[in-house]
């Protein structure tokens, strides 16, 4: 089975072009059937609609949520459609197992009193101050994902146009605008404290967020910059850089942008996927309406 999983796996990178974060999380998903598979002492080609069945109240078994049963599930029933296309088996035991209802959590996002209090945390007046600060506008002002942020190159932005060349899941390319307020700080960064940076090390880089030895930052250095700003802000609560392109999207729409414009910003494939954040926009608005409105205010009182 290692080698059919070891293709599967090929076939993601170079046909599908999937990330190497989603690669691993189809790995992962895999090999812990396979173990499951050896322990029962089942063959991977023998598997049918009971089997599956026994394997998902094992996961469940394990306390684990319907999210994530339903993403081991989506793992196995493309790895076994693979499989069945490239005539490895007759049948695909997964084709007819249904797939649990996800689970509806509204995402988490800031106000914007609290976003100003984290922008104002960084130090600009020293280079890696100057670069934190960067991250932060740029993550609000354009939606983008982490691993967007950390692969801008300098040749990817459009200062004049105040435009930014992304290139999302699946190396789909879009462009995404951004406001004065991030220009400023891009061109103070890239003026002053990332030159400073890249003369220390005596290092150049094309990209446009770096670390502090003058190299391409990781998607986990810019999760440890946030957690680092959020723990000298004193806001007690756990703040992820995804919480920023929640906020984005959610600010936008309680503004009153248009969805389709929120889909296109984030680089969302499906609608669907957007119109999570009008659940939270709706919630905002509930919210102002119980106690703005004069009727309403109105009736508490009494």
């Amino acid at each position: 089975m290692n080698d059919r999983i070891n293709e599967f796996l090929k076939y993601l990178k170079l046909e599908k072009n999937y990330s190497s974060n989603t690669i691993k999380s189809y790995e992962i998903d895999i090999d812990e059937f396979n173990n499951y598979l050896c322990a029962e002492g089942v063959d991977y080609l023998s598997v049918d609609y009971d089997f599956i069945k026994g394997y998902l109240m094992y996961l469940y078994n394990k306390q684990l949520s319907r999210n994530s049963v339903a993403r081991k599930l989506s793992s196995l029933r493309s790895f076994y459609k693979y499989l069945f296309n490239n005539d490895f088996i007759k049948t695909n035991p997964f084709k007819y197992v249904a797939t649990p209802k996800k689970e509806k959590k509204l995402p988490k996002y800031l106000g914007v009193e609290e976003l100003e209090v984290i922008f104002d945390t960084p130090n600009i007046k020293t280079p890696l101050g100057q670069r934190d600060r960067v991250i932060l506008e740029v993550l609000y002002a354009t939606g983008i994902r982490v691993s967007e942020l950390v692969n801008i190159k300098l040749s990817d932005i459009d200062f004049y146009n105040k435009e930014i060349r992304v290139l999302g899941k699946g190396n789909k390319e879009r462009i995404d605008p951004f406001g004065t307020y991030c220009l400023d700080m891009i061109n103070m960064f890239l003026n002053d404290g990332r030159n400073k940076i890249l003369k220390k090390h005596n290092t150049i880089c094309d990209y446009l967020i770096i670390n502090e030895h003058g190299r391409q930052i990781t998607t986990r250095g810019v999760e440890k910059i946030i957690d680092n700003v959020v723990k000298e802000a004193s806001l007690k609560k756990h703040i992820s850089p995804h919480m920023l392109r929640h906020s984005f999207a959610t600010h936008l729409l309680n503004e009153g942008c248009d969805i389709r414009t929120v889909q296109e910003l984030l680089g969302h494939e499906s609608l669907e996927t957007t119109q999570i954040y009008t659940h939270v926009s709706n919630e905002h608005l509930r919210s102002v309406y119980l106690k703005c409105h004069p009727l309403n205010k109105t009736n508490n009182s009494k």
